[in-house]
């Protein structure tokens, strides 16, 4: 991959604390890449590190290959939209995107057109003399999008910009925010916690904890092969079951052997991470593998779909959640106390050392 955005040996320390250590990620142009993690995990420091809003303690950042470690923001080529909008409440919507305009010195008509321009593309069109204060949460992100985008940086950064929507709002504009950016091919980098946002618009997933990179890859390949339990845990839901490892490819919950695939040595103490979705209660065909039977202890209705938690004397004392389809737990007539045959996808076992 050739690098639009490279950063080596990214280091930064407040005081005695480092909060990112050794950091190497290259983006390729016209990429969309989100940074996810927890609070604290480092991601909006290294974006703001990237825009030049704050100063490495160590490392090297080109973008177009041009070193800008340490250039002012201003001589960086990115727009950028802030979680709280960050528009400027005395201006007009027209004067707040033609502010980075304006300060190019550009013609009058040409800031108008570029301005009216731009607000079409945002769908907000002829909304050029209202102020902040008479617009939604969603449409002044909106602006501040169409401000970011105003002097066509070659680089994005998104700051958790959905974060203080309401759910359904978020979930229209991020659709379109990863539609804007297949549209005009802009490199984007966009910070947030919210797993299903990521999962959503990103052609990669940078995932962080504790100030380092734990995976960078494509959201199937995260959410399917994670490789640290950090990224397994923290990206879907995961169920962990204690196992030992046994000879012939298979794992032994409590006494039970099941299949699942391992190069590791007999006897060892591991954490088996499997997905939901990936334990079936579909009607069990002779010859299958994995097949034990369990009791239904609770169902959680989420609307299309349950989370249902079983037990079974084969997995020992540890509970699996299972995804279930409302129309599967009427079908079958199943309820709290019910017995159901389950089988464990051997394929997408996930094999960790034991914590303990």
């Amino acid at each position: 991959m050739t690098a639009y955005l490279e950063l080596a040996g990214i280091r930064k320390e407040f005081g005695s604390f480092t909060a990112l250590r050794d950091i190497d990620l290259q983006i390729a142009r016209g990429e969309f890449v989100c940074f996810l993690g927890p609070s604290g995990c480092g991601k909006t420091t290294l974006l703001r590190i990237i825009a030049g809003l704050e100063g490495q303690s160590a490392g090297r950042i080109e973008l177009a290959g041009r070193d800008i470690s340490n250039l002012p923001p201003a001589q960086r080529d990115y727009g950028i939209v802030f979680q709280s909008y960050a528009l400027f409440p005395n201006l007009s919507v027209a004067d707040n995107v033609a502010y980075g305009l304006v300060n190019r010195r550009l013609p009058r008509a040409q800031v108008r057109q570029r301005v009216a321009e731009l607000l079409q593309l945002v769908g907000l069109p002829g909304s050029e003399a209202k102020y902040p204060a008479q617009l939604s949460g969603g449409q002044q992100q909106r602006i501040a999008l169409a401000r970011a985008l105003a002097t066509s940086p070659g680089l994005l950064l998104l700051d958790e910009p959905l974060s203080a929507l309401d759910a359904i709002v978020r979930v229209h504009l991020r659709e379109e925010i990863r539609s804007l950016q297949r549209k005009l091919g802009v490199t984007t980098i966009m910070v947030t916690h919210d797993q299903e946002e990521a999962l959503a618009v990103a052609d990669r997933i940078v995932v962080m904890n504790h100030g380092v990179i734990e995976q960078v890859g494509t959201p199937l390949q995260v959410y399917r092969e994670p490789r640290t339990p950090f990224v397994a845990d923290f990206v879907g839901r995961i169920n962990v079951l204690p196992a030992r490892l046994a000879d012939g490819r298979r794992v032994l919950f409590a006494d039970t052997p099941f299949d699942c695939p391992h190069d590791g040595a007999p006897g060892s103490a591991v954490a088996v991470y499997l997905r939901p979705e990936d334990v079936l209660a579909r009607p069990i065909a002779a010859g299958d593998r994995n097949v034990f039977d369990a009791r239904i202890e609770k169902i959680e209705f989420l609307g299309s779909y349950c989370l249902v938690q079983v037990s079974a004397a084969a997995i020992g004392e540890h509970r699996l959640t299972v995804y279930l389809s409302l129309n599967f737990l009427a079908e079958q007539q199943l309820e709290v106390g019910a017995r159901l045959p389950l089988r464990l996808l051997p394929e997408r076992m996930r094999i960790f050392a034991s914590a303990a």
